[in-house]
Order: structure tokens, then sequence, then C-alpha cells
């Protein structure tokens, strides 16, 4: 395969300064809805309506610590194919995490062929499960955070651009699964497409977008009645602080999440919780797949 070098914007700057990085601060990309071949649920779910409304999570860096393995997995790719140097390759997939990793690569190698990008997808796809996943844990705050979330009435889902059988397998072993009424995955369209399809699921309610990347936010930022919040973050020459985060539309950020409920109480300010005891999801029980 021939090696290419990633084709920045120069207009943006990277974190901490360094080389320029594609999409840290300009216009929306124009790739930003390219996804894999989508399977759509068939059949469609019937809309159903909420007591209070719907906090949808990413997964990588939003509910698993996973970000830090990843970037690394995906540096040490793109310079076996393409001979981008690992560290400059791990801060462009940072630049664009929160796209499908097929748009990452058609933004940072416009001239690869698709056949090419599609090789590498493939590769990484393998080796995030084989390797990144392997060693996944969620942020230590997250279980209680979610048992918290719920018990206010609150339903919850997932939007992730990973495959959503792979993330349903790490929520599930990790304890987390019970708590999300469903899974979206990269299957199922992109992140602006999984928001639409929950916007038709819980019509008339708030839905809230979990994220932590620029690109969860304006995925939240294109879907109507959508108010996105974020997970700040910390990794080696890379850094999203909670002021970042809330420049490009976050409602609320930080570093961790275990005082989401109370920032969304007072985004939607809330009235007393239910006197009834809710089940996982608000009102609703998970349905088996």
């Amino acid at each position: 395969m021939a090696r290419r070098a990633p084709e920045s914007d120069p207009a943006t700057e990277a974190p901490e300064g360094g080389a320029p990085l594609p999409m840290a601060g300009g216009a929306t990309s124009q790739f930003a809805e390219i996804s894999r071949v989508v399977l759509k649920d068939q059949p469609p779910v019937e809309p159903t309506q909420l007591a209070r409304g719907a906090v949808i999570f990413d997964v990588d860096g939003t509910l698993l610590d996973d970000m830090g393995p990843i970037s690394e997995l995906a540096g040490k790719l793109l310079f076996d194919s393409f001979g981008t140097p690992e560290a400059e390759g791990r801060l462009h997939y940072l630049a664009t995490t929160g796209m499908p990793f097929e748009a990452q690569l058609s933004q940072l190698y416009r001239n690869a062929t698709d056949d090419e990008r599609r090789s590498v997808a493939r590769t990484f796809h393998m080796r995030k499960v084989q390797e990144a996943y392997a060693i996944a844990k969620p942020f230590p705050e997250m279980p209680r955070t979610l048992k918290r979330l719920a018990g206010a009435g609150w339903t919850l889902a997932v939007s992730t651009g990973a495959e959503r059988e792979m993330a349903d397998l790490v929520l599930e072993r990790e304890g987390l699964r019970y708590w999300f009424e469903d899974v979206l995955g990269s299957g199922q369209g992109t992140k602006r497409e999984h928001l639409a399809e929950y916007r038709r699921r819980y019509p008339g309610v708030p839905l809230v977008l979990v994220g932590d990347s620029r690109f969860d936010l304006e995925a939240a930022q294109s879907v109507e009645g959508v108010v996105a919040v974020a997970r700040a973050s910390r990794l080696q020459s890379w850094t999203l602080s909670p002021d970042d985060l809330k420049r490009w539309g976050a409602a609320w950020a930080d570093y961790s999440l275990s005082g989401l409920p109370e920032a969304l109480d007072a985004l939607f300010q809330a009235s007393a919780l239910p006197s009834e005891k809710p089940t996982k999801g608000g009102s609703r029980r998970r349905k088996t797949r």
C-alpha cells in the first residue's frame, strides 16, 4: 500500500501546540456523515412516550476509559498503512474522533483509494476488539451515575461508532448493559442518524447526548431538541478541557460524569423525583435482542 501523509487543514491547530490537526477548530467536516453499510432495525421500533426524557451515551472515551489504547492502536496502524509517524497519527485520530473510523480515514487520507481505506478500517475494527476492548474498563463513576440517572426517571440509551454487537458485549461484560434501553452502532448509521432515530422513538421529551468530542457536539446540534453534555479528557499530548467543549456547544462538561444527574436537574429544572421507584430505563424494561 502506498504511504501518504494526512491531508490536514492548515488552518487548524493542535492542542498544546504542535502540528496542525484536521477539524480541531474549523468548519463542520464534509466527511462527518460517512458511515459503513447501514443495516436498519427491522421492524422499526415503535415510538414511546417517556415520563422524563432520554440520556444517550457515546461509548469510547465517555462510558469506557479506552481512548488511550485505542489512539495508540490508531497511531500504529496509520504508520503501518500510510507511513504517518505514530505520534502524529495518534493526534490526528484524536482530533477526528467521534466520527466513524471510515470517515476519519476519508478526511485524513483523501487521495487513498476506497479499497485502501476499507482495508485499513477492517484491520482497525478487528484490532480494536482484540486489543483495546480486551482491556477496556468503565470510568469508575459510571455504575453509580447510571443507577442514579435511571432512578431519577431518565431512559438511557447508547450511540456509538463501534459495532453494536461489540458494544453490547463489552457493556454486558462490565455490568453496564442492564441500564440501557438500546444500543445503536455503526451498522445502524452515523451518530446524527442515531439521534434522529431516538428523536423519532421518544417524541416530545428532552434528549441529551453525552459525548467526548467535537463531532459528538456537532451531531447533537444537527438534531432538533437534543442537548449536548460532554466528558472532558486528559491524555498524553492531548487535552480537551470543559471550556473547549463548551465553546463547541456543550451545555455542561467536566472531567468526571459523577455530577451529571445534578447537571441535568439544573438544565431542565427538574421537579421532585417520581414517588414510584422506576425500573431500569425509566418506566420501561430492556428488550432482549
